[in-house]
């Protein structure tokens, strides 16, 4: 077990990675002595930790695969990598959640290692005869990764580490650590002494293409000549992202511009990938008088506005705002309140903007004023040069009212065709109306008129809006005047057993008319059950029967069908059969099966061998098997079945002859 010790060199912590790009190699000549932490590992047992450790950083430009190589100084020495994704987590995250693991290699072997296409799996855990090479890991646009080295070997041997190549391996792709954005001046910004510049990069860039000297930039004036150049960041890190020049003199108020060059060092401002800001770029600031910030820039409120956004070309104090919003008071056509206020504050205390929170939106248009006073901490807003903005200093703002998209409507029901009537009240200047009235159906005007030859509910949608205000309103239009005609009726009618009818009909119905096709007829939504009477014949016979609705409103709809009435209903098997195709009982079968459910109908010959099986009581035997006429003789046959009216079951069985 080794001990535990800190790190306290740059990149021996997650906090104070490397940068890198895919287009650069790092060499660390020798590896301090240190470390020890236990890292989790989502494939392994073992204690895993972090001894003698270097990290390093990078963002993912292009979704791909990532290859790597680590070349031991002495090619006899054990190192070890992991991948992490702390995508919006801290660095430290590392050594507790398993989850941020991408891919590894803890093999207890010397020599090469890293990620390559020789690899088989992601993660490779210790021991002796482990392979070297993991496979390369899938790494995602814009998430941004820690990676690992931890030198096992107790020597401080060094290595080298490249993206792009592999021992025994295709070429590996590195293009998707490679920051493809040219670096830039971003902007500058004087102090409030005016004797120091700030420039701002357009993105992190490495500390040690700066110059202390300041000789990377110029001004473009011979009032003041630039003497130092220095950034807090690179004290504790390898990057930065601005840089304070220091004067040799104040400068006077004006307008002017820091240009980029190459310094004393030989290079100008230089990205991780090694590319460099162009010579000769420039990038403007201002000398502002030291008087206090005016309050002149507020951004347009929308409509009915909850709050108003301030903005200051100086940085205001966050501490010298009132959280109660007592350093604000609006004025104008109606009563407004002030109840918070705030900024979005940076590291140093300052922000750029004060948003000023209102007790509820503003519904009445009209020109309104926002005033700045003194809060109940006893002081207006200061900016960062110690400037306090004078009480009633204001800034006025233009309102127009609210709007309603409030719609009224009418319906006038037909048989055919439906029509209804929109109206909006077109208040408060309301010049634009969308309306969406169903079924493909829209309107640009006021109070529209819509014919629907579909009834049932539409869903109506108006916008209206006084080029300055808003507003949607939803409502359903339920035109229920549909009527359809329909039938419940029974699939077969027995002798002397009465037929039921029902009305299986929509809408909202006041009239029924029916006719049975038995002379009989009806006015009744249900009517009595009707009576069909069979002369003794072995035939079927079907009836018509009709149906006729109508509502309130005069409209009506008609529903035929047709039902059969058979002369038996009761089941039996023929005790004999002639399978001649005389016409004339030609065929074995269940009759009149007509209310059985479940059946199962089976026949044998003498030899107790099945000839005929079915399950449906219309399929009939004709006397064959497989084609083949049987000989004429008694056949056992049995039948089962459940009756659909009373769930009883029936299992019977008897004989038939077949006569040839």
């Amino acid at each position: 077990q080794r001990s535990t010790t800190v790190c306290y060199g740059l990149g021996q912590n997650p906090q104070t990675a490397f940068p890198v790009c895919g287009t650069a190699s790092f060499e660390q000549r020798t590896v301090p002595t240190c470390g020890g932490r236990t890292v989790p590992n989502p494939a392994c047992r073992d204690n895993l930790t972090d001894v003698n450790p270097f990290w390093y950083k990078f963002t993912c430009f292009e979704t791909g695969t990532l290859g790597f190589l680590i070349t031991p100084s002495n090619l006899s020495d054990d190192y070890d990598w992991q991948l992490f994704d702390i995508t919006g987590r801290d660095a430290s995250a590392v050594y507790t959640d398993v989850g941020l693991v991408v891919a590894s290699n803890w093999s207890g072997e010397g020599g090469l290692t890293g990620a390559s296409s020789q690899g088989k799996q992601l993660n490779i855990c210790g021991g002796g005869g482990q392979p070297l090479f993991s496979k390369m890991p899938t790494i995602t646009k814009g998430r941004q990764y820690l990676l690992l080295i931890s030198h096992f070997t107790d020597s401080q041997s060094g290595y080298k580490l490249s993206f792009g190549g592999g021992t025994g391996s295709t070429t590996l792709g590195s293009s998707s650590i490679t920051d493809t954005t040219p670096p830039h001046l971003s902007r500058a910004v004087a102090t409030c002494d005016a004797a120091s510049v700030v420039v701002y990069l357009n993105k992190k860039m490495r500390c040690s293409s700066l110059a202390a000297d300041g000789s990377d930039f110029r001004l473009s004036t011979g009032a003041a000549t630039i003497t130092s150049a220095v950034t807090t960041s690179c004290q504790t890190g390898f990057d930065m992202d601005s840089v304070r020049l220091t004067l040799s003199a104040p400068l006077p108020v004006g307008t002017y511009k820091v240009i980029s060059k190459k310094g004393t060092d030989g290079n100008t401002i230089i990205d991780y990938c090694d590319n460099f800001i162009p010579e000769s770029e420039e990038i403007t600031f201002d000398v502002l008088p030291l008087v206090p910030t005016p309050m002149d820039s507020l951004i347009t409120p929308a409509c009915a506005p909850g709050y108003l956004d301030l903005v200051f070309k100086k940085g205001i104090a966050c501490a010298s705002i009132a959280s109660n919003g007592s350093d604000f008071v609006v004025s104008g056509p109606s009563a407004v309140n002030v109840v918070g206020a705030s900024g979005e504050c940076d590291g140093n205390g300052f922000t750029r903007s004060i948003r000023v929170q209102l007790s509820a939106p503003i519904q009445a248009g009209g020109l309104y004023t926002l005033t700045l006073k003194n809060g109940t901490d006893l002081n207006t807003i200061i900016d960062l040069c110690g400037q306090e903005t004078p009480a009633g200093s204001s800034v006025s703002f233009s309102l127009k009212d609210t709007v309603s998209a409030d719609f009224s409507y009418n319906t006038y029901l037909g048989c055919r065709i439906d029509t209804v009537t929109f109206e909006n009240q077109g208040l408060s200047g309301v010049n634009s109306w969308q309306w969406s009235l169903a079924d493909g159906k829209s309107s640009a005007i006021r109070n529209p008129v819509a014919y629907y030859n579909i009834f049932g509910q539409k869903r109506i949608r108006l916008i209206v809006s006084n080029g300055f205000c808003t507003d949607t309103v939803t409502k359903t239009v339920n035109l229920d005047n549909s009527i359809k005609a329909n039938i419940k009726f029974p699939d077969i009618i027995c002798p002397e057993e009465p037929a039921v009818f029902e009305d299986a009909s929509t809408g909202h119905l006041i009239y029924w008319s029916w006719n049975f096709g038995n002379g009989q007829s009806s006015t009744m939504q249900n009517p009595t059950p009707q009576p069909y009477t069979l002369p003794p014949l072995t035939r079927e016979l079907n009836y018509n029967v009709r149906l006729v609705i109508g509502n309130e409103l005069g409209c009506y709809d008609t529903a035929n069908i047709s039902v059969k009435a058979v002369s038996s209903c009761y089941i039996t098997v023929p005790s004999a059969f002639t399978p001649n195709h005389d016409g004339k009982n030609d065929f074995l079968y269940p009759l009149n099966a007509f209310k059985a459910t479940d059946l199962s109908f089976r026949v044998f010959n003498r030899y107790g061998q099945l000839v005929f099986e079915t399950n449906d009581w219309q399929n009939k035997w004709d006397g064959t098997v497989n084609g083949k006429l049987q000989p004429a003789g008694a056949y056992v046959w049995t039948l089962s079945y459940t009756e659909i009216e009373t769930g009883k079951k029936v299992s019977t069985r008897g004989s038939s002859a077949l006569i040839r």
